[in-house]
């Protein structure tokens, strides 16, 4: 089953129909209620604040498919023949903390049974706890507390340890694997084990990581230290990460198809999340590192920036214009001249952040047409009438760019070269500061640049890298802060690209794009029930779950990407640019394309969810009769939040891939991704458009003088919303700075420095033998035993004879 959408070429169900935006009567995207004369509304922007994770309840209720639903009062069950067997028939609140820990130690110790089936309803006991122990809260509330106790608990008894212990047999259990590979259908059944589990490591560390202010003292100080041994090579010698990178190859390999896949990305997602920070402590772990090198602190913070942006009105699509332009021919009004159009369209232009007033005939597309390239100049086609409006109201300014400008110290070197070569007749080289013979508008204009100059810390990491490859004597052995990116990195590092690859493998077979082939990944084996459904609404319930599932699988993925392209390259550029590399290699760039080859609205305002399903509130409430017409209803919120934070990660790590390097832009303009993305500026949330605009601005000097017309009101918006780079020639293209032939070289070369990065700082078996130490003693050198071979021991007369008395010896020369 796929989740489709017109466009995409897949099948569209009722349900989705009834979602899809502007088909007028009532959809389930709102509107605003004023219409203007044509008949069509504006959509409003989409209220979404992005973030590391979504609400605590929506992190939980993701953790389960519905098929899982009964295995709650399963879990329940077990827990309760331990409880009533050992404790009393009281209520587990009813305890007191003594009682608690004693019951958390017995479990513990059932976990080290050797009898598979006793361990796991051992397991499931503790499972049930770690959920908040539901049969004795009254509210959603209350299990969330409970659960935030029992999880403490149980962290402070050790079972986290135990459980990693556990979920390495399982790993290694090559009968489970065997039996699961000769299956032609594996369900849910066939990972119980593995499930139980990773459900509670994933409780367990999804809730220690949230900042509750009502903490203990004691709780805080072993979430820290939970933190440390997490990103710490306590199991198996390797961080937590790493076990589960294992666990994605072995799946992808074809050895393991019964693994529950989601459980395992969504574990190892967090794991990421909480052993190394979000996006907030990024940004302070930033300007920290800027701070110790000497570098000023940071112009803006950007996610402040981002928040505080509006989204633009999307572009027109092909139906708009062409039915716009036959009204407009219906009014035969007089043609404008030049300035007139130019101030009428300044009066309305939609990108203006300062502007309030609506567009008359821009309006949100039909979200299944696609615009051609080649349409006649889009600012012209939307342009209203002109209001007549005194002369002081008719040209308004945006109050200001969002962002401060930046230049690089290759744009200053390049200015002045260019400068001194049209005046002088010589040029410097990198000298940027000599500015004798220039005129003073030059002077001005260096003094301007140098003002916004901004060195990343990319930059000096690559000086420094240079500069240990050069001089490794005199700059000395290298001092590496074992952080918990650095300790990740050394874990990942001997297979990472496979990493990657299996990653990529899964995201394809979850991207709603994709075709259901036989050679494909099958991710869903974690969501099948084991008896196929009977009834149509049961049918309905299983494709909700599967497209929910791959949703999911989605989300987790991509945050897992960006989190380690953002924290390797703060840590070290060279991690960043083997990740990114490797992804590249891996064909990451058209796989992100490809998935956003999809109508893209469809996907964002998809309603793949039972709210009555969800959990903690399925365990809490009377579950109401489902119906046909509750599961199509749906709940009314204006979009899913997870695919807009997929659809908003993926954009993030395609721009992260493609930044300055020249070889992988051509690739967006090689697989034709501009149209592609100007669909996805139909989402009217700011941050969304941001980073599409800037893909489109990297790749906007290749593409042409008509594409450039075609699509100015794409221009305005990149002009208004991206970040100036001063002396960017991004939209005429009139220096194209890469040649076709370099492409190739530049990826060679970059390839080049990672290896030498990798081989000096993490390969010390291929050392230079040059630089290791020697012995000089006279007395350890002749001491030492030296094993002869029989032969030359045997033959020793006639080596003496051949290399010491026949050869004649100038001692004078011996002894100079």
């Amino acid at each position: 089953m796929e989740v489709g959408g017109n466009g995409s070429g897949l099948p569209v169900n009722n349900k989705q129909k009834a979602m899809l935006p502007n088909k007028g009567g009532r959809g389930e995207f709102p509107r605003t209620q004023r219409k203007d004369s044509e008949g069509l509304s504006e959509s409003p922007d989409l209220e979404f604040e992005y973030s590391d994770t979504d609400k605590w309840a929506a992190e939980l209720s993701e953790l389960y498919s519905y098929t899982e639903g009964p295995e709650f009062a399963l879990n329940r069950k077990c827990f309760e023949e331990e409880f009533r067997a050992h404790v009393s028939d009281k209520k587990w609140t009813d305890l007191d903390a003594a009682q608690h820990r004693a019951h958390a130690m017995r479990l513990l110790d059932g976990l080290e049974v050797i009898a598979r089936e006793k361990r796991l309803k051992v397991a499931r006991a503790i499972l049930y706890m770690a959920q908040g122990t539901f049969a004795d809260c009254s509210c959603e509330a209350e299990v969330q507390y409970w659960m935030r106790y029992n999880i403490f608990l149980l962290l402070d008894v050790g079972t986290f340890s135990a459980l990693v212990e556990l979920l390495n047999m399982e790993i290694d259990n090559s009968a489970a694997c065997s039996s699961a590979v000769r299956k032609p259908a594996i369900s849910l059944a066939d990972s119980t084990d593995l499930r139980v589990l990773l459900n509670i490591m994933y409780l367990m560390v999804e809730t220690i990581q949230q900042d509750d202010p009502a903490d203990k003292p004691e709780w805080k100080i072993m979430k820290e230290t939970f933190r440390a041994e997490m990103g710490s090579p306590l199991f198996n010698n390797e961080p937590i990460s790493v076990m589960l990178f294992g666990m994605v190859t072995k799946f992808c390999s074809g050895h393991a198809p019964h693994f529950p896949m989601k459980k395992v990305l969504l574990l190892l997602w967090k794991s990421i999340l909480f052993t190394l920070g979000g996006f907030e402590q990024l940004q302070s772990v930033k300007i920290h590192k800027r701070g110790e090198v000497g570098l000023p602190p940071l112009p803006e913070d950007s996610i402040r920036v981002i928040r505080s942006m509006r989204a633009a009105s999307p572009p027109a699509s092909a139906s708009d214009l062409i039915e716009q332009q036959q009204k407009r021919a219906r009014r035969e009004h007089k043609a404008l001249i030049k300035q007139d159009n130019l101030d009428a369209f300044n009066e309305k232009d939609p990108y203006k952040a300062d502007d309030s007033r609506e567009d008359e005939d821009d309006n949100d597309d039909n979200d299944n047409s696609l615009e051609p390239e080649t349409f006649p100049l889009e600012r012209d086609e939307v342009m209203p009438p002109p209001i007549p409006h005194p002369p002081s109201e008719r040209v308004s300014f945006p109050k200001g760019l969002p962002w401060a400008p930046k230049v690089r110290e290759k744009d200053i070197e390049n200015f002045l070269e260019s400068s001194r070569s049209k005046f002088i007749g010589y040029t410097l080289g990198s000298d940027t500061d000599t500015v004798v013979g220039l005129p003073r508008p030059i002077h001005e204009s260096i003094k301007t640049l140098k003002q916004h100059k901004y060195i990343s810390l990319a930059e000096i990491q690559m000086a420094k890298e240079e500069e240990y490859q050069k001089t490794p004597l005199s700059v000395g052995e290298e001092e590496v802060e074992m952080c918990a990116t650095e300790l990740l990195y050394q874990g990942i590092l001997p297979s990472l690209p496979q990493y990657m690859i299996a990653l990529l493998k899964i995201l394809l077979a979850a991207a709603p794009t994709s075709k259901a082939k036989t050679d494909s990944i099958n991710i869903l084996a974690d969501v099948l029930p084991e008896e196929m459904p009977t009834t149509v609404l049961q049918s309905m319930k299983l494709g909700v779950d599967v497209n929910r599932h791959k949703e999911i699988i989605v989300k987790a993925i991509s945050a897992i990407l960006l989190l380690l392209l953002k924290h390797f390259k703060l840590n070290h550029v060279y991690q960043f640019e083997y990740m990114a590399q490797h992804l590249v290699f891996a064909n990451c760039i058209p796989l992100i394309l490809k998935f956003f080859n999809q109508n893209i609205m469809s996907y964002i305002t998809a309603k793949n969810s039972i709210s009555v399903l969800d959990f903690p509130h399925c365990v809490v409430h009377e579950l109401p009769e489902l119906t046909a017409e509750s599961l199509e209803a749906g709940d009314n919120t204006q979009f899913c939040w997870r695919n807009l934070f997929s659809c908003i990660n993926l954009l993030r790590i395609l721009n992260k891939l493609t930044k300055w390097k020249h070889s992988r832009t051509m690739m967006l303009v090689v697989f034709k991704s501009a149209p592609i993305l100007k669909r996805a500026l139909k989402v009217k949330q700011a941050m969304m458009q941001l980073y599409v605009l800037k893909l489109l601005k990297v790749q906007t000097k290749y593409l042409g003088r008509q594409w450039r017309k075609s699509n100015m009101k794409t221009m305005s918006a990149i002009y208004q919303k991206v970040r100036h780079r001063l002396n960017d020639d991004w939209a005429y293209g009139n220096d194209l700075d890469a040649r076709p032939w370099d492409f190739q070289a530049e990826e060679c070369a970059l390839r080049a420095s990672i290896e030498r990065f990798n081989s000096r700082r993490y390969d010390k078996s291929h050392s230079n033998p040059d630089f290791l130490p020697v012995d000089n003693c006279l007395q350890s050198v002749l001491g030492q035993r030296v094993d002869l071979p029989e032969d030359f021991q045997m033959n020793y007369d006639l080596w003496l004879e051949r290399e010491v008395f026949s050869k004649p010896i100038s001692w004078e020369e011996l002894l100079q």
